[in-house]
């Protein structure tokens, strides 16, 4: 029978977080056909393409569920910056983008986020989002792309605003031009920027329009605690209750930080089937440190990001490790409680969580047959990897980005060895650097 590729003798991640050895994977148009013992079928495939997956782990890509592709071009500028790092530096810098600057920016983004094992993103919007959109469809990215809306604001320049009709018709633009391009792989979405820069009208509207066009909304909510006081002085009401007043609670709607989330908030979050996401070292850096534990014990669906790129990278090996040991600390070592978080949890958050946050769990986030063919393979033969007694927990504590050698997303080869195939990685890197300083001598950051 011929397929597509083949990748023979590797172990996989199955959906239950069991780990399988000794297998093979059939993909054939942009699908998983089978999964099965190598021994079993040898001789049965014939394939266009063969991947040796000796020694190397099969997982489901890894999804990057909220995160700023043109901030890669702000990489190492807000690390050490607090507070009022959004007035100060992001307002700035973001106003002075061109789109050949939002281009570039968020192909070198989906370069890196390809080489660190990820193959699925949310985009929660910025400028020029139609620039981004087609660096990802060269990329062989999968991504959910949100145009930045904003139509208040003391501390938002004139040019980032626009009015609330203005704001649903360019995102209604934005979506005739690109949804359903690269062969599938981009969604378009509304953005609710924050409940400080978004009027109630034009919260009201995004709501009205995403259920029109069956889409998602991706936000930022209880990111800190001025969100919560401007709420509170606004409205009377908290963010999460304020946005169930506006409509727009509901099973399509993202919500991106949560830290600063009160119990009967959770509570009402889970009602509504919203799907929330951890950025954890934007949030422990910047915010504080989400109830991670009450969350996953209400069942809330809990995906990760790494938030852009301006105050670390776009690792999400690294978002797990980060969340893994500061979860324990906060939660588990006060009540010598080892039991906080575990391995699988993170992983889930990493895979399914993120494919349930961008509305495709359907499709990818675990790897089955006639899901989707997104998989990364790990390379487990190196001395920080192996041996080991628990895999998961190796995994999670122990991979680094560089450990990533193949990546496949909708049935396509995209990165080979640490090679990617799609992107110019030095041409990239050299466009970007002359980007940077223009950038940073326009925005005077």
């Amino acid at each position: 029978m011929k397929c597509d590729i083949l990748i023979k003798n590797c172990s996989v991640l199955m959906p239950d977080y069991s780990v399988k050895e000794n297998q093979q994977i059939v993909i054939n148009h942009s699908k998983i056909i089978k999964i099965e013992d190598s021994d079993r079928s040898s001789g049965r495939y014939e394939a266009s393409e063969i991947l040796d997956g000796r020694g190397k782990l099969a997982l489901p890509g890894f999804i990057d569920s909220h995160t700023h592709t043109c901030q890669q071009l702000l990489r190492g500028r807000t690390a050490n910056e607090y507070p009022m790092v959004w007035t100060r530096i992001l307002v700035p810098f973001e106003s002075n983008l061109t789109p050949e600057d939002c281009y570039y920016s968020a192909k070198l983004a989906c370069l890196e986020m390809i080489k660190s094992g990820t193959t699925s993103f949310a985009e929660s919007g910025s400028t020029h989002m139609s620039d981004v959109a087609e660096a990802v469809i060269e990329s062989g990215m999968r991504a959910a792309i949100a145009r930045s809306t904003m139509d208040i604001g003391g501390d938002i320049p004139s040019e980032m605003k626009e009015s609330a009709d203005a704001n649903i018709k360019h995102t209604e633009e934005l979506y005739d031009a690109y949804q359903g391009k690269g062969d599938g792989r981009v969604d378009i979405w509304f953005a609710i920027r924050q409940v400080m820069t978004c009027s109630p009208e034009l919260i009201k509207e995004i709501g009205i329009e995403a259920k029109r066009l069956k889409t998602g909304i991706h936000a930022h909510l209880c990111e800190h605690k001025d969100e919560v006081s401007f709420c509170l002085q606004n409205y009377q009401k908290r963010p999460v209750p304020f946005l169930e007043d506006m409509g727009v609670l509901g099973p399509n709607l993202l919500t991106a930080h949560n830290v600063v989330l009160a119990e009967r908030d959770i509570d009402m979050l889970t009602e509504h089937d919203v799907k929330l996401v951890h950025c954890p070292r934007a949030n422990f850096s910047s915010h504080g440190f989400p109830k991670t534990p009450r969350i996953l014990q209400n069942g809330l669906s809990l995906g990760l990001g790494c938030d852009g790129a301006s105050g670390s990278n776009l690792s999400i090996l690294q978002e797990m490790k980060e969340l893994m040991y500061v979860t324990k600390v906060c939660w588990g070592l006060p009540i010598f409680d080892p039991d906080v978080i575990f391995a699988k949890d993170l992983l889930n958050m990493a895979t399914m969580g993120g494919a349930k946050a961008i509305q495709h769990s359907d499709t990818i986030g675990s790897l089955e047959e006639g899901k989707k063919a997104d998989i990364i393979l790990i390379d487990m033969m190196q001395p920080h990897l192996t041996p080991t007694h628990n895999i998961l927990n190796t995994v999670v504590a122990c991979a680094g980005s560089g450990d990533v050698k193949d990546s496949i997303i909708n049935g396509k080869i995209v990165m080979k060895d640490r090679e990617v195939k799609t992107l110019d990685e030095e041409k990239l890197i050299h466009e970007c650097s002359k980007r940077m300083k223009d950038i940073a001598e326009r925005a005077r950051i």
